[in-house]
């Protein structure tokens, strides 16, 4: 975050100790998601949220991060949500959807759709959005592979908003870092995947502190 300068003057302008309004206040953060963003099968301490905020707080930032994910829910299940979830006063949003979509085979049109909708919603309201990204299984085939995961870069292009490729980076297919399911990170695993979004976490809290909010 780049830092504000302000100095005094004889008019009386603010002085040092005066920081502006988006700058002195807590950038309040939601994590929007299924059971990767909820912590299945991990101690409240060691889900998504939480270590975030740790991370970005050891950055020197301000920030909360509120849990508001759900497990098993799909995009479209987590949009007829959205407007109870993502209460008054959320600077950003970190959108975290579509796993479940792949899991079940969901046309990807559908979940597109719904992602849509979300992105859309969000910044109706002003808030800042990052697009937490899904890769479909190589077994559910080629066609359905390119169509799923080109859903991410294509709407985080076209509604102009921060994308993070794949939430699971370095984490999918690598057995110590999932739970026995083979599915779910483990403590370790969500530590690997803060380490690879919290830059643009960080972008993300850059922005919502340029808005002047």
């Amino acid at each position: 975050m780049a830092a504000l300068g302000l100095f005094t003057f004889a008019s009386g302008l603010p002085g040092p100790g005066a920081a502006s309004a988006a700058e002195a206040r807590t950038v309040r953060i939601v994590a929007f998601g299924d059971s990767l963003t909820a912590g299945y099968g991990l101690p409240a301490s060691a889900a998504f949220p939480v270590q975030l905020e740790a991370a970005l707080k050891a950055k020197g930032l301000d920030v909360s991060v509120e849990n508001a994910g759900v497990s098993g829910e799909t995009a479209s299940q987590g949009l007829a949500r959205l407007d109870w979830s993502i209460r008054e006063g959320t600077d950003a949003v970190i959108v975290e959807l579509g796993a479940n979509d792949m899991l079940r085979g969901l046309n990807p049109a559908t979940t597109r759709k719904a992602l849509t909708e979300i992105v859309q919603r969000l910044k109706g309201r002003g808030i800042t959005v990052l697009l937490a990204g899904m890769k479909a299984a190589p077994n559910l085939g080629r066609p359905y592979q390119e169509t799923f995961d080109a859903i991410f870069p294509e709407l985080a292009a076209a509604e102009g908003v921060l994308l993070y490729p794949f939430f699971l980076d370095g984490v999918a297919g690598e057995r110590a870092l999932v739970q026995p399911d083979g599915l779910h990170p483990t403590a370790e695993g969500v530590r690997r995947i803060v380490s690879g979004i919290l830059p643009k976490a960080e972008e993300l809290v850059a922005q919502v502190q340029a808005k002047g909010k």
